[in-house]
């Protein structure tokens, strides 16, 4: 998931920081629980990372920041560690390779979580003296952990898709059937000058969410919820994949070089389609909404349906009176999947499901300003050939997201839980 530095401003309370910081950690120990030390050291692809290596980067993070630069006299748990688990962070040194993280055979499983241990053993202890400024790398922390849960379960999903024996990481019941929704409605608009970015009313934004700024948005109407697994199937049938003229350049250059013929996971047989998840590979529920699709993909569908994709803008814009934490978002350890479309005639599922690609490109808000030494490479640096994704999606942990949180990928990626809505202008 995009990587982001805190724009947090106001400190918890002590109790209340601590809670969060224990309650984020065991989540990602429960996520973690069903694999085995093979299942959390393997990497299946340059972009995707071990679960173990996920699990002992997140703590990294906080020895790092906040225990070795604020806690005196703290010793590291291994100072190999440093060098295995930086992930980007030129200011901190070596690193090893990121293709190669599956090479870690060593530390086993085992000692990872002794090192998470080790370090929320020194963290809550150290906590209550904490200054502010390093109370709020903790909170920047946390974020950063709920972000390497996403990416923990995505992941796994690309790893046991590609064993032959198409594992499930969690027992889950079948989707019940669910209505296929009817056809979209269109909900019109803000237009003129509108303000976006952090509002400063959370108690935590990303850099890249700042500053709040003026854009002016012209007659433009959103689809009132994401476009579905049967109406991605209608596309398919009509050829989407098969003609030139709906794809962008590259994403039709794409497609050929990849033979690229449905979403990532989805396989066709005597039966209809499939797809793969974390519960295994089960029928495609058209109802659900569509996921795991390029920006091409995506830009592709909306040229074949008339329509655009939204502009970062505008989906905002959309999505600034309704609550971030409702949705189908990640809660547990329970096996997250995208839940049918709802019905009625106002915005749905604007939040969890999945990540909403947008038609804009992830650049800095007008004003942006790194942050000052390691912890202002987490964004900047990122800021080209990529795209903004909003929403969140079912693997994202519930209260992470807001109206202005930015989420990057390239647009040929598709792991993660990504779908898309329409737009079209007025």
């Amino acid at each position: 998931m995009a990587k982001s530095r805190t724009a947090s401003r106001t400190a918890l309370g002590q109790i209340d920081l601590i809670a969060r910081y224990r309650e984020v950690r065991a989540l990602s120990e429960a996520l973690a629980a069903p694999l085995s030390d093979a299942d959390a050291t393997v990497q299946s692809m340059p972009d995707a990372s071990p679960a173990k290596w996920h699990l002992a980067h997140a703590s990294w993070f906080f020895e790092t920041f906040v225990l070795r630069d604020h806690v005196t006299g703290y010793r590291p748990f291994d100072p190999h560690y440093a060098y295995l688990f930086n992930s980007y962070y030129e200011a901190e040194g070596a690193r090893h390779a990121r293709p190669m993280r599956g090479m870690l055979t060593r530390p086993a499983l085992k000692e990872i979580r002794a090192y998470r241990a080790h370090v929320d053993k020194a963290l809550v202890t150290a906590l209550p003296m904490l200054p502010p400024e390093a109370q709020a790398l903790v909170l920047l922390g946390l974020h950063h952990e709920q972000q390497h849960q996403e990416l923990l379960l995505t992941d796994m999903q690309h790893l046991l898709s590609l064993n032959p024996l198409e594992p499930a990481l969690f027992d889950a019941p079948n989707a019940l059937p669910a209505p296929v929704p009817g056809p979209l409605h269109w909900i019109e608009g803000r237009q003129g000058l509108v303000e976006i970015g952090d509002d400063g009313k959370s108690d935590f934004a990303f850099d890249c969410e700042a500053p709040r700024h003026k854009t002016v948005l012209h007659p433009h109407a959103l689809a009132h919820r994401p476009i579905t697994n049967g109406e991605w199937i209608a596309f398919i049938e009509d050829g989407g994949y098969a003609q030139a003229r709906h794809w962008l350049s590259d994403g039709w250059a794409w497609v050929q070089a990849e033979g690229i013929e449905a979403p990532l996971y989805w396989q066709r047989g005597e039966k209809g389609w499939t797809r793969f998840g974390l519960d295994g590979r089960r029928p495609v529920n058209p109802a659900a909404p569509v996921s795991h699709i390029s920006l091409y993909e995506a830009d592709a569908y909306a040229s074949w349906a008339g329509a655009r994709l939204p502009t970062e803008a505008e989906w905002e814009s959309g999505a600034l009176n309704i609550a971030p934490t409702s949705g189908n978002q990640l809660d547990d350890a329970a096996c997250p999947r995208p839940r049918a479309s709802e019905g009625g005639s106002t915005l749905s599922q604007m939040y969890g499901d999945v990540w909403e690609w947008t038609g804009s490109a992830y650049r800095p808000h007008p004003g942006f300003r790194a942050a000052e030494g390691a912890v202002g490479e987490y964004n900047g640096k990122f800021m080209a050939g990529q795209f903004v994704l909003k929403g969140g999606s079912c693997a994202t942990p519930r209260g992470h997201v807001r109206a202005s949180y930015r989420n990057f990928f390239y647009p040929h990626q598709r792991w993660q839980f990504t779908g898309l809505r329409l737009a079209k202008d007025l």
